[in-house]
């Protein structure tokens, strides 16, 4: 079988989503929760700790939650703001170090988004946010809590932590992209190792009903028209054993390339099928010839020029011819009348191979076509050459196959 190419695929355990990601993953949600759990201690007030606390809380979440998460925080954020500015609750310091649990929330939408706004959204908010928090909204009541300069620190802060969680966006989408790919490459390769492994099974099986099929035939017959003669004709008896003998040899030698495919998987067709012995157009002369010995009338008539056929389009209507004088043996009989002809007509081969049904076995039931593996596998060699077959009966007896092959261009 041909080789294919493998593609490499992402290990499961090395991806995202794999056992070693997801707990890296965990292992980095935890820690930036203790970082702002840590922030928030350092203040030492009970509603720092409390606010603090619950963004560190809500940061857990926010892989599997990150639109949810950043809503939180973004409210927990406010409600320090409007608790700041009462004088009943005393809080550290508004904005507080514990509050880069914004940005980081910030981060995971832009980071774990799968729609295309959601990251702008979360960037405009947090921009808007430090805006409102540092310049204030008079019109409002909203008093700003820094001074002006800070703006473009805090904005400065907000888009480079944006832009890297951008970053990481892309790359994270290119890399699902390509272990999709990588995926899709591997059914493919996949589904075309089984197709080529269909198409040699059936290759195999065609080239063994030929073999099989028309050899044992041939040699049948010769062997029944040996032992009839013997005694009268000794002459005829031994050049019916020739002639098996010779068949017999023909049929172990295609066996023998047969079952080295089964066994090895050699390639050496240029069509990818199992090693074929090459043959001609000359050889219907001796398949042709063995069937008269047979006891057909076997009349062959070749107008193709020499060199206008490749190797394959030869063995296939080699094949065809094959397949039709062991069905006229098989089905009709010695005695039957064959009419065989190969002509070339604009850059097509047509194929037309007539029986007249009249051999010894018409009348004792014998005479009807099974419709079986022989016109399947001649059917299946003509559309692989890309050509068309039909085969049926005759009016009156008889049987007829007719197959177009387009040829090559010389």
């Amino acid at each position: 079988m041909a080789e294919e190419r493998t593609v490499p695929v992402p290990s499961s355990w090395m991806t995202p989503s794999g056992r070693y990601g997801r707990a890296v993953a965990r292992a980095c949600d935890i820690g930036v929760a203790l970082v702002v759990l840590a922030a928030a201690q350092y203040y030492g007030g009970d509603y720092d700790l409390l606010l603090g606390g619950l963004m560190a809380l809500s940061l857990l979440a926010r892989r599997r939650f990150p639109a949810t998460v950043m809503a939180v925080v973004l409210a927990l954020g406010v409600a320090q703001f409007v608790l700041y500015d009462l004088p009943d609750l005393p809080l550290a310091s508004a904005p507080a170090s514990y509050d880069v649990a914004v940005l980081f929330a910030m981060m995971s939408v832009v980071h774990h988004s799968r729609t295309t706004w959601m990251p702008y959204l979360a960037g405009a908010v947090v921009l808007l946010a430090t805006a409102t928090g540092t310049v204030g909204v008079p019109a409002l009541g909203i008093e700003p809590f820094a001074e002006p300069e800070s703006l473009l620190i805090f904005w400065g802060l907000t888009l480079t932590v944006w832009l890297t969680a951008f970053a990481l966006h892309t790359r994270r989408l290119y890399a699902e992209s390509q272990a999709a790919r990588a995926r899709h490459a591997e059914r493919e390769q996949e589904q075309r190792v089984r197709l080529a492994a269909a198409r040699e099974r059936a290759e195999i099986a065609r080239e063994l009903h030929d073999v099989v099929a028309h050899s044992l035939a041939v040699m049948i017959l010769q062997a029944d028209g040996a032992g009839a003669v013997l005694r009268k004709s000794p002459d005829m008896a031994e050049s019916a054993l020739k002639t098996i003998a010779a068949t017999g040899r023909d049929a172990i030698d295609d066996m023998h390339r047969i079952v080295r495919v089964l066994r090895e998987g050699n390639q050496d067709s240029a069509d990818g099928g199992p090693p074929r012995r090459l043959v001609t157009l000359d050889e219907i002369q001796v398949v042709a010839e063995r069937a008269r010995a047979a006891g057909l009338t076997v009349d062959v008539s070749v107008e193709v020029g020499e060199g206008r056929l490749s190797p394959a389009e030869e063995m296939t209507a080699f094949r065809i011819v094959q397949e039709c004088l062991t069905n006229v043996l098989r089905h009709a009989g010695a005695g039957a009348g064959v009419d065989i002809r190969l002509h070339e007509e604009q850059g097509t081969l047509l194929i037309d191979v007539v029986d007249d049904g009249a051999g010894a076995l018409v009348g004792r039931g014998a005479g009807g076509r099974s419709g079986g593996n022989g016109l399947v596998g001649m059917r299946e060699r003509v559309e692989l050459a890309g050509g068309a077959f039909e085969a049926g009966p005759r009016l009156g007896s008889g049987w007829h196959v007719r197959a177009s092959i387009p040829t090559r261009t010389k």
